[in-house]
């Protein structure tokens, strides 16, 4: 070609570009969210689809340090989980939240715990939703709770090497129904004082610790020093039972209940992740065999040697 052909075709290429509208203002810069000092500093690995960079992007986070890099693709299905653990975990933070709140507002003591309670429920903006939020979170807690744990026993994921998150499972359910039943008597009202009344009086009868329990007397235990005496500070649901239950509620119990959830989702990563239904490998998880590479060429021959490469 020669060069005024190629000059021509140039122009003729130039001309069949379309326009460029431009505007009052310069066009602004593509700007890259992952391009900056902050993210990179949060984000020290590339988010990629290589095991390795997952693995560190991960492990080297302190807020996902707890998830695994990997799972079992039918392990999270919802038909098979039915996402009973992270609903409860999700209900705790609400159950946090909405606490933290209504304490702005709560006066742990006789004359004032009901008089607070329809204030809340009355005067406060929002505050009925406030604390209805509270109260259905803490008996939906108790229910996904339960399914929860029928789920992991009805899929055997109890079994080794998980029996010591099912025994931790055990005890975070525990921790649920006395945080469910402590903050029943804060409120203050008939139901509340009445069902506390009936809950401790079947504490008398604890072994070993309670007054009318299988070795209580023989160990001295009776009305003032056994294990009722101790929930409620006294002998009778009064100022003090309440105060006990509003700090066992608001700072004992959820300081204990959060180390164990800790542990719990620990152990989740540690025993081999969620545990999914039977152990196979879908065709698209099967990796193909590749033929080994070598620097070692083997003649086979009666008495030959090996010859490198």
């Amino acid at each position: 070609m020669s060069p005024e052909e190629k000059a021509l075709l140039e122009k003729k290429q130039v001309a069949e570009k379309p326009a460029i509208k431009r505007g009052f203002l310069p066009p602004l810069p593509k700007v890259d969210p992952k391009d900056n000092v902050i993210f990179k500093s949060i984000i020290r690995h590339k988010l990629d689809q290589s095991p390795r960079n997952r693995t560190l992007a991960i492990v080297g986070n302190v807020f996902l340090h707890l998830h695994p890099p990997t799972i079992n693709r039918d392990a999270v299905r919802y038909n098979y989980t039915w996402g009973m653990g992270g609903m409860t975990f999700w209900l705790f933070i609400i159950l946090t939240i909405t606490g933290v709140w209504l304490m702005f507002y709560f006066h742990p003591d006789k004359q004032n715990a009901y008089n607070d309670i329809m204030y809340l429920a009355n005067e406060v903006p929002f505050g009925k939703i406030l604390r209805n939020m509270h109260r259905w979170a803490a008996h939906l807690m108790v229910i996904f709770v339960w399914l929860h744990m029928m789920r992991v026993f009805m899929t055997g994921s109890y079994k080794p090497p998980r029996e010591f998150n099912w025994c931790v499972g055990v005890i975070l359910m525990k921790f649920t129904l006395l945080l469910s039943f402590t903050g029943y008597l804060l409120p203050d009202d008939q139901l509340g004082m009445w069902a506390v009344t009936v809950g401790t009086n079947m504490a008398r009868a604890t072994p070993v610790v309670g007054h009318e329990g299988p070795l209580g007397p023989q160990i001295g235990a009776n009305a003032f020093n056994d294990v009722r005496f101790a929930l409620l500070g006294g002998s009778i649901v009064d100022a003090s039972a309440l105060l006990r239950a509003y700090i066992w509620h608001c700072i004992g119990i959820p300081i204990v209940l959060s180390i164990f959830l800790i542990v719990h989702f620990w152990r989740v990563r540690k025993d081999g992740n969620i545990s999914g239904p039977a152990p196979f490998k879908l065709k698209t998880d099967i990796e193909k065999e590749k033929p080994k590479q070598t620097m070692v060429k083997l003649v086979h021959q009666p008495n030959a040697e090996v010859q490198e490469v």
